[in-house]
């Protein structure tokens, strides 16, 4: 098993929850909304006028539990649709070394 998690911006959060429920593979997920910190660079059109002058960008960071072999088209779905994520995320994917329910 692994675990997928994927960071994008806040504003396609609604369109990436679309994408993930339309993906046979995705049993499910979850949504934590977070904060991103770093330079902001002016060239940046996700930024908005509010994120410059705050100084963060909201972002949504999802997790994904996925089968070994399922990954990469989980990957490539997300790359294909129109969602806004492709160019605008970034993943990464972790060993699950247990998990089960309580």
């Amino acid at each position: 098993m692994k675990n997928l998690t994927l960071i994008a911006h806040a504003d396609i959060e609604q369109a990436l929850a679309d994408v993930l429920r339309s993906l046979s593979k995705v049993s499910g997920f979850t949504f934590t909304h977070i904060e991103g910190h770093g330079p902001q660079d002016d060239r940046d059109p996700v930024l908005s006028a509010r994120d410059r002058v705050v100084g963060y960008t909201p972002h949504v960071r999802a997790d994904i539990v996925l089968e070994d072999e399922d990954v990469d088209a989980v990957l490539d779905a997300l790359r294909e649709s129109s969602c806004g994520v492709a160019g605008r995320g970034v993943y990464w994917v972790a060993d699950v070394v247990r998990q089960g329910r309580l």
